[in-house]
């Protein structure tokens, strides 16, 4: 699907009015949009797309419609890749713009969601300049057993996104005549392992990869990392230690610690690879009337345990290449602290259903985390399956070879993985590439303020995917990015009557904590960070620059860290 070509393309995302001060940045292509190019076929007549030769006997499109996603007239096509990888393509009718997206799934999958995240304000996106796609990654959520069957566990790692992409390209075929002109995967969390995987296993899918907060170190990630994040909290009867009221209490604590690290209080953590906070520090007196506004001796354990993570009781090595970030606390809520002490909190959720029937060579389906030993001798039972299921290899040769474009990102108040987990892929990167040629189709984002895959306090959002059409056809490497504390998501793929359906996890107790007031601001490739200008408001981006490379995250030497390396990748 991958083609060569020099195209002026908008980059909506790339943040301009930077030109003005210190540090100047080079300007994004200018823009030029690809022609709209209609279908030379009905929709009906897309059942007869042969898809035996992608996924076996078996395969065949089960259902097409003339439908609207968000107003634009589309063709929505469903197919089943055998055994039962389940996708769905959106095929503009009227605004085609030459352009292909597929996005990945998060969790486990199980499930069909065509939504583009990094890509707040995309007018092409937006516009419905692009067919879209997804898959369920060959199970539904409603299976309990999937891991436990081989051919399951193959698409899940990495199958069902590839050959979703080979049945894309024929269906756009086709439907328009013609290929997509350029093809583009974006996914966060799994799906960024997912876009990862794509550009280790199948170099030649897409032109540009965006993969964010991505899950690449599966097994660490899903076993060790959330493992001793619930057992850490949890006390000998069952209930929970640190709940969610005393969230705000250590946020505040190590905001008054840190924040000015950067050289200004915003209530954002810039650097928190500098932050040294302990939490001892806020452990309540003795003669304390309100231990609301301090945490027990038993509450700075917990909290010393995530920052810490996992060690082998013998050699005291990290099991973890790294653990929440300081400044991250408010959004430890629901993930691994509950808002009561008889609550529930994601962590086991993420962990059991990996630890019984995905991490290990065989199953284990009576494990529970009270089975699970923090030591690296499981460190290193998770490896038989690191080939398959992690997308940590650096060599990306030929990924690069090919003209692919790679963008990593990761909020730093990220609470579900540890950014150090994507610096140490890029690092790894470098290692084995060359940090010049590395340089010259990847780009890494570290982003203050952020949460998993987007939200947070503040910052939260930002446009990756113009800002990748622009490196990919137009030259311009991205530089500055804006992020914004509040962004308007495309609704181009997502069902009209989305903002009404009701279900999802239930609310969680608002925290007491000061509303951060809106703001935008530059974020730079690793290792540069964004610098207050010292005058203007700090609310405001333009009032900041490029400032000096720093030590954002930190990295430790841990027994894993060679699982960062190149690899030769397993078929199960």
């Amino acid at each position: 699907m991958r083609t060569q070509m020099t195209l002026r393309c908008s980059a909506v995302g790339i943040y301009a009015a930077l030109m003005v001060v210190a540090n100047p940045i080079e300007s994004a292509a200018a823009p030029q949009e690809l022609a709209v190019v209609k279908p030379v076929k009905g929709c009906a007549e897309l059942y007869d797309v042969d898809l035996v030769a992608i996924g076996g006997e078996g395969s065949s499109v089960t259902s097409v419609a003339e439908t609207t996603s968000n107003g634009i007239p589309v063709c929505s096509l469903q197919g089943k890749l055998s055994p039962a990888i389940n996708f769905q393509v959106l095929l503009p009718i009227q605004t085609w713009q030459q352009r292909y997206l597929q996005v990945g799934c998060g969790g486990l999958c199980g499930n069909i969601t065509l939504r583009s995240g990094a890509s707040d304000g995309c007018e092409i996106l937006a516009g419905g300049g692009f067919v879209m796609a997804a898959t369920d990654m060959g199970h539904s959520a409603n299976e309990q057993d999937w891991g436990l069957d081989e051919q399951k566990r193959i698409d899940f790692a990495y199958r069902a996104q590839h050959l979703t992409a080979k049945a894309a390209a024929a269906v756009i075929e086709t439907f328009y005549g013609q290929s997509a002109r350029f093809s583009y995967f974006n996914g966060c969390s799994d799906g960024g392992r997912e876009a990862l995987m794509q550009a280790q296993r199948y170099p030649d899918d897409f032109d540009g990869v965006i993969a964010g907060a991505p899950a690449m170190l599966f097994q660490i990630q899903n076993t060790l990392f959330h493992g001793w994040q619930a057992a850490s909290n949890t006390a000998a009867d069952g209930t929970v230690i640190l709940t969610s009221d005393k969230l705000p209490v250590l946020h505040n604590a190590v905001l008054s610690a840190c924040d000015d690290l950067d050289g200004v209080q915003d209530g954002i953590i810039s650097l928190p690879g500098q932050c040294n906070f302990d939490p001892k520090t806020i452990i309540c007196a003795n003669d304390a009337q309100d231990s609301g506004q301090c945490l027990t001796a038993e509450e700075a354990e917990v909290v010393r345990k995530f920052y810490d993570g996992p060690r082998d009781a013998v050699t005291g090595r990290p099991l973890t290449a790294g653990q929440p970030l300081p400044g991250s606390e408010l959004n430890w809520q629901g993930v691994y602290v509950a808002d009561g002490k008889n609550g529930k909190f994601m962590s086991p959720m993420a962990a059991l259903p990996v630890l019984r029937m995905l991490a290990f060579s065989e199953g284990r389906t009576n494990f529970e985390l009270s089975d699970l030993r923090f030591e690296e001798a499981t460190l290193d039972a998770l490896r038989a399956r690191h080939a398959l299921f992690d997308a940590t290899n650096t060599d990306l040769g030929r990924f690069e070879a090919g003209g692919g474009k790679l963008i990593l990102w990761h909020g730093l108040a990220d609470a579900h993985i540890a950014p150090a987990n994507t610096l140490a892929y890029y690092k790894g990167l470098q290692h084995h590439m060359g940090t010049d040629k590395v340089h010259e189709f990847v780009r890494l984002y570290l982003l203050p303020g952020m949460s998993h895959c987007g939200g947070g306090q503040a910052l939260g959002h930002l446009d990756l995917l113009t800002a990748m059409m622009a490196w990919v056809e137009g030259g311009a490497a991205p530089e500055a990015i804006l992020t914004t504390s509040i962004g308007e998501e495309s609704d181009f793929g997502q069902p009209d009557f989305a903002k009404t359906e009701k279900g999802g996890p239930p609310p969680r107790k608002v925290l007491d904590v000061d509303a951060l007031p809106p703001m935008t601001r530059p974020a730079y490739p690793y290792p540069y960070v964004a610098e207050f200008g010292g005058s203007g408001e700090v609310t405001d981006g333009g009032s900041w620059h490029m400032g000096p490379s720093a030590e954002v995250v930190r990295l430790r030497d841990w027994p894993g860290q060679d699982l960062f390396s190149p690899y030769e990748p397993a078929n199960q």
